[in-house]
C-alpha cells in the first residue's frame, strides 16, 4: 500500500474520532435517555467545547471528500510521488492539530493550521493535474 493511502486511512480514523468527541460530550450534557430517544425536542444548548468540536468536525467534512478523491485519483492514475506524499502529510498533521486548537478557542493559529491543511490538499491536486 502506498504512503498516501496509508495516510488517507489515518485521516479516516481522525474523522471517526471527530465524530465521537462531540457525541460523547453531548451525551454528558443531555443524558443517555435523550440521546437514545427520538430527539423530537432540541434539548439543552450545546456546551462551548461541544459546539467547537462539532464545528471542527463539520469543517473537516467540508474538505475530506476532496482529499479522499485527490488521493484516490493520484493512486489510480499513478501520480504518487514527493508532492502527493508531502500533501497528504500536511493535510493529516494539520487536521490533527486543528482539533485541539479549535476546542481551546485559539484564534489565528487555528486558521493558519487550516490553511496548511488546504495547502496539503492543493499539493495532491497539483500532482494529479500537472
Amino acid at each position: 500500500m502506498s504512503l498516501e493511502l496509508y495516510l488517507l486511512g489515518w485521516t479516516l480514523v481522525l474523522a471517526i474520532v471527530q465524530i465521537l468527541l462531540p457525541a460523547m460530550l453531548r451525551n454528558q450534557e443531555t443524558g443517555i435517555e435523550y440521546n437514545t430517544g427520538p430527539r423530537d425536542e432540541p434539548g439543552p444548548p450545546m456546551g462551548r467545547i461541544t459546539a467547537r468540536l462539532t464545528r471542527a468536525q463539520k469543517n473537516l467534512f467540508e474538505t475530506l471528500p476532496l482529499f479522499v478523491g485527490a488521493v484516490l485519483i493520484a493512486h489510480v492514475g499513478g501520480q504518487e510521488g514527493a508532492l502527493t506524499a508531502w500533501g497528504a502529510w500536511l493535510y493529516l498533521l494539520a487536521r490533527v492539530a486543528y482539533v485541539p486548537l479549535y476546542a481551546m478557542g485559539i484564534p489565528w493559529v487555528r486558521s493558519l493550521v487550516w490553511a496548511v491543511s488546504l495547502l496539503g490538499l492543493i499539493l495532491v491536486l497539483l500532482a494529479v493535474l500537472f
